[in-house]
């Protein structure tokens, strides 16, 4: 499958560092990776009523239907937003100060993060300003639901900007 990403699952935390133990002393992981293939994208972020959007779009059948069944297994828990740039994250949003829902759309999945409260609108929408800035940048972003790799790509208009042979 070629459009799948292979992603080692200590990458998305601090390289080395497996948690922290009651003294507040990190514990050392062991030196084995733990690989797992996460369905490539492009995003969309836009701010919606009250919060935002994220639209997932694969264009191949097979990671589009894995990255759909992901995220009608997982949907209803927390969804976090990880950017990261040459393997190094930068960013990570968890949208926990909103309801986020999970939709399946005809060619991937739209998953809508809103709150009633007017503070915590303006966080989500401050979190969407982020993740298009730094995935317009090209940055590589990671889309976690209950903390499981869901999809993982570029922004849409980055993914344009780049294959269309213009150089930045």
């Amino acid at each position: 499958m070629t459009s799948t990403m292979m992603m080692d699952r200590t990458t998305m935390g601090v390289q080395g560092v497996s948690g922290v133990t009651t003294t507040g002393v990190p514990t050392v992981s062991p030196v084995t990776s733990n690989w797992l293939m996460v369905p490539r994208c492009t995003y969309k972020f836009e701010k919606v009523q009250g919060g935002m959007k994220i639209t997932c779009v694969c264009d191949d059948p097979t990671a589009k239907s894995m990255m759909q069944n992901l995220c009608t297994a997982l949907m209803g828990g927390m969804c976090s937003v990880c950017c990261m740039l040459n393997g190094v994250m930068v960013c990570c949003c968890n949208l926990t100060m909103g309801m986020c829902k999970c939709d399946v759309t005809s060619d991937g999945c739209a998953i809508t993060c809103t709150s009633g409260d007017k503070a915590c609108c303006e966080m989500i929408q401050s979190c969407c300003d982020c993740l298009s800035v730094m995935c317009n940048a090209g940055c590589t972003c990671c889309v976690m639901l209950n903390s499981t790799p869901v999809c993982c790509g570029y922004s849409e208009s980055h993914s344009k900007h780049t294959t269309s042979g213009k150089s930045r």
